[in-house]
């Protein structure tokens, strides 16, 4: 089992070395919230911290509510296929939408 030290040294290293975090906050949440106008970006910014404030808190609480679900592989596949057509979905989105 690991220690307290540990698990905060691989928490903090996931937070702060993780690419994906800053392309996600930085570029992609950056470049939506600028087509907004100004007025409004303080919203968008609250929005999305509640959203992702949310989103991890249910993740962690979920967990250990589906951890009897996911030990079976049945249930990543289904999840896998559901997280790809939801990212190719949204992907098409952004490709075939024209302002």
């Amino acid at each position: 089992k690991p220690s307290l030290k540990e698990t905060l040294f691989l928490i903090l290293a996931l937070s702060f070395l993780n690419p994906h975090a800053y392309l996600d906050t930085v570029v992609l949440l950056g470049s939506i919230g600028c087509n907004f106008p100004e007025i409004e970006r303080p919203y968008f910014a609250i929005g999305g911290i509640s959203a992702s404030f949310i989103w991890f808190f249910s993740l962690a609480f979920g967990a250990k509510l589906l951890r009897p679900l996911f030990e079976k592989p049945l249930a990543w596949k289904v999840l896998d296929i559901i997280t790809a057509l939801l990212l190719w979905s949204i992907a098409i989105a952004l490709v075939f939408h024209q302002h």
